[in-house]
């Protein structure tokens, strides 16, 4: 029993040892660290100076949790008066957490082992900068746009009336579109309508079709039209490129259409004012509404769907790209309505123009003088489809629209 009891007084004496020399070494570091300090004190300061509010980014200080050199006389904890004070804090501050959310709003990415982008930025600030231009700018300016925009065209409606023809059919027949051409146009406006309504109802179908249908039968709703929305943008910009394609060259820009706008085409005066196969108010339509709007509309709706490869998909990115996509839309919307007025009820003999592809002469040479002269000279074909539509001449009669 002897050697056992000196032993565990070597093994105290050898403790007490160790816990004297690591006490001296700390204060010799404490005593050198005044004449260290000046040296290390710039980068120091340049660290915190460079982001002081956020901890995460501080580098780690050794015994950062220790309250002193020694290790017992670390203050024991009342966790009885830390209760209390946090009872009290609760009724004089509720819900005051403000160093954790201050940290939790900073914007900045912290660790995280999930992988996915940003998944270290808890709350990103920009959303809601997004989110209140989304639901302010957007829709408030967006909504009123459309609204103004029919209303004007309804009145236009009222003082004109459908602009008919001068003069009487001829019962000869030249073919404006081709069926290829109407293929591809119908199925654009097809597509583009099924987008409208869709994006309409997605957009502004809470402020006036929620407090109607309620939360299950809008949110079925949103559900199928968000889906037919996917699935309709691909159709519209492979429409748009294969329109372009076809109608660019009789959408170039010509000395008469100067003339045509400054007189508004005459639907004001109600005077003859000459034009190509497209005048100067569908050559706008064409170039922006269809090819600027329909591909900016049609870019940013591929980065919303995420399927355009080789883009990060960050929270940014696509907050702009719902902007982008937001803007364009309601501006191509509001433009359609004024050539979807035009090519129906608004001039005699200009739907069936593109229902048929048939137009008699009077209609070519009383909208599209220039054009009807080159068919009269030769340099247009009467009929430049491969496959004749006989029926087309026989749906017409001289008092027909």
């Amino acid at each position: 029993m002897r050697p056992t009891q000196n032993m565990c007084h070597w093994r105290a004496w050898l403790a007490a040892g160790a816990l004297a020399m690591l006490t001296f070494a700390s204060g010799g570091a404490a005593a050198q660290a005044p004449a260290s300090a000046p040296q290390a004190a710039p980068a120091s300061q340049s660290t915190q100076a460079a982001d002081a509010n956020n901890p995460a980014t501080h580098p780690v200080q050794p015994f950062a949790g220790i309250a002193s050199e020694n290790i017992f006389n670390v203050p024991r904890r009342d966790l009885a008066n830390e209760a209390q004070s946090q009872k009290e804090r609760t009724l004089t501050q509720p819900g005051n957490n403000a160093p954790v959310w201050r940290e939790v709003n900073s914007d900045q990415a912290h660790y995280s082992s999930l992988p996915a982008k940003e998944a270290g930025v808890l709350i990103q600030r920009t959303g809601q900068q997004w989110r209140l231009f989304r639901n302010g700018v957007i829709t408030v300016w967006g909504g009123w746009l459309l609204v103004v925009v029919p209303l004007a065209i309804l009145g236009f409606f009222f003082w004109r009336g459908t602009i008919p023809l001068r003069e009487p059919r001829t019962g000869r027949m030249i073919e404006r579109f081709t069926p290829f051409e109407r293929i591809v146009h119908w199925t654009m406006a097809i597509a583009f309508v099924l987008l409208a309504v869709s994006g309409i109802v997605m957009l502004f179908g809470k402020h006036f079709l929620l407090p109607m249908m309620g939360h299950t039968l809008f949110g079925w709703l949103s559900y199928l039209l968000k889906n037919i929305h996917n699935l309709a943008g691909p159709v519209f910009t492979l429409s748009i490129i294969v329109a372009f394609v076809i109608f660019v060259r009789s959408n170039l820009p010509s000395r008469d259409d100067l003339h045509w706008l400054t007189s508004l085409g005459g639907l004001v005066s109600g005077k003859h004012v000459p034009s190509g196969r497209f005048n100067a108010g569908e050559k706008m339509w064409f170039w922006g509404g269809l090819v600027i709007f329909g591909l900016v509309l049609s870019a940013s709706g591929w980065v919303l769907d995420m399927i355009v490869p080789g883009l990060d998909y960050y929270r940014a990115t696509m907050q702009i790209a719902n902007v982008i996509h937001g803007i364009a839309a309601v501006l191509m919307i509001a433009m359609s309505l004024g050539h979807i007025y035009m090519g129906t009820i608004g001039m005699e003999g200009a739907y069936r123009a593109m229902r048929d592809g048939w137009v008699d002469e009077a209609w070519a040479k009383e909208h599209h003088e220039h054009w009807y002269d080159d068919v009269k000279a030769g340099k247009i074909p009467v009929q430049r489809s491969a496959t004749p539509d006989p029926k087309a001449a026989r749906r017409r009669s001289p008092g027909e629209a």
